[in-house]
C-alpha cells in the first residue's frame, strides 16, 4: 500500500497518556461492537454485556478533560493513521463537492484501554468505533496487533479498510442516515433491529469500498495483494465467523454486522463501483 508520502490529517487527537473506565453507551457504531464472539473469546468479555452495551444500554454523556494533543511526530503508526485518514478526508471531500454537498471531517481519537465520548467510554476490547453524538472515530492501535495475531488480517490495507469503514459511519452520520436508523430502531424488535444493524454495517463497508476506489483512481495506493487482505479482515470480523469460533456454532438472527460473504461482497462493490449508489444496503432484497 502506497502512502508514505501522503498528507497528514490535522484531525488525530492523542489520548494514550489518559484513560477512564466504564461502558459503551447507546449510539456507538462500528467495527468495534464486533458482536459478541470476538470480545467473549478474545478479551474474557461476556458477550451478553457487549450485546446489552451495543444494542442500548445506558449512555453517559462524559467529555474527555484538556486540550487536544497531536501523536509525536516520530510515531510511524501513528502517521499511518493519520496519513488513512487524510486519505479519506480528499476522497469525501471530493465525492460531496459532486453532489454540491459539504464534507465536514471527522476527529480520530487514538487511546489506550479506555476513554471518555459522547457516546459513553470506549474500551478497547470494543475495538475501533465510531461515535455520531460526537463525531468522532475512535481507535486504540492494539487492535492492528489483534488482526494480526487472532483475526489472520495482517497488512497495511486491512488496517486501512478499518479506518475507511468507521469513516463510512462518519459518511451515514451527516448525510442523516444514523439518525434515521435510530429512530427506526426504538421501534422494532431486537431480530429486527439487528437486521436493521446489519444494513448499517455493510453500507459502511461499502463505503470503505468506494474510499478504495478513489484513492486508488487518483493516488495508485495499491499494491499487489492489497485487496486480498482486506477482504481477509472483512471475512474474519463477518458474525458467523466470530460467533463460530466464541460459540461453536452460527445464530443468524443475532448477527448485527454481516456475514462474513456480505462483508465481503459489499465491500467489493464499493471498490468496483466507486459510486455512493451503488451501496444502498437498505434497498437492497438480498444482503
Amino acid at each position: 500500500m502506497r502512502l508514505d508520502n501522503g498528507r497528514e490529517s490535522d484531525n488525530v487527537e492523542d489520548r494514550r497518556g489518559s484513560g477512564g473506565g466504564g461502558f459503551i453507551g447507546r449510539g456507538s457504531i462500528g467495527i468495534g461492537t464486533i458482536v459478541l464472539a470476538l470480545v467473549a473469546a478474545y478479551f474474557g468479555v461476556d458477550p451478553r454485556v457487549v450485546l446489552d452495551m451495543a444494542g442500548g444500554g445506558q449512555t453517559s454523556m462524559q467529555a474527555p478533560q484538556g486540550p487536544a494533543q497531536a501523536p509525536p511526530a516520530d510515531d510511524a503508526q501513528a502517521r499511518f493513521v493519520s496519513i488513512v485518514l487524510a486519505d479519506t478526508e480528499d476522497t469525501w471531500r471530493d465525492i460531496f463537492k459532486t453532489a454540491n454537498a459539504n464534507y465536514v471531517d471527522p476527529k480520530l481519537v487514538l487511546f489506550r484501554g479506555a476513554t471518555p465520548t459522547a457516546c459513553g467510554t470506549g474500551q478497547s476490547a470494543m475495538g475501533p468505533f465510531y461515535c455520531p453524538a460526537d463525531s468522532k472515530v475512535y481507535l486504540d492501535m492494539s487492535f492492528f496487533q489483534d488482526m494480526q495475531t487472532k483475526l489472520n488480517a495482517p497488512g497495511d490495507f486491512a488496517r486501512a479498510y478499518v479506518i475507511a469503514h468507521e469513516v463510512g459511519h462518519h459518511v451515514q452520520n451527516l448525510t442523516g442516515v444514523s439518525a434515521k436508523v435510530s429512530r427506526e430502531r426504538q421501534r422494532l424488535s431486537e431480530v429486527e433491529g439487528n437486521r436493521l444493524s446489519v444494513r448499517v454495517e455493510l453500507q459502511a463497508d461499502c463505503y470503505a469500498g468506494i474510499w478504495a476506489n478513489h484513492a486508488n483512481r487518483t493516488r495508485h495506493i495499491l499494491e499487489a495483494g492489497d485487496v486480498e487482505s482486506a477482504l481477509n479482515a472483512a471475512t474474519a470480523i463477518g458474525d458467523d465467523m466470530l460467533q463460530r469460533k466464541s460459540q461453536g456454532q452460527v445464530v443468524p438472527d443475532a448477527f448485527t454486522h454481516g456475514s462474513s460473504a456480505q462483508r465481503v461482497r459489499w465491500f467489493k462493490r464499493g471498490l468496483e463501483s466507486g459510486e455512493p449508489q451503488a451501496c444502498d444496503t437498505f434497498s437492497a432484497r438480498q444482503l
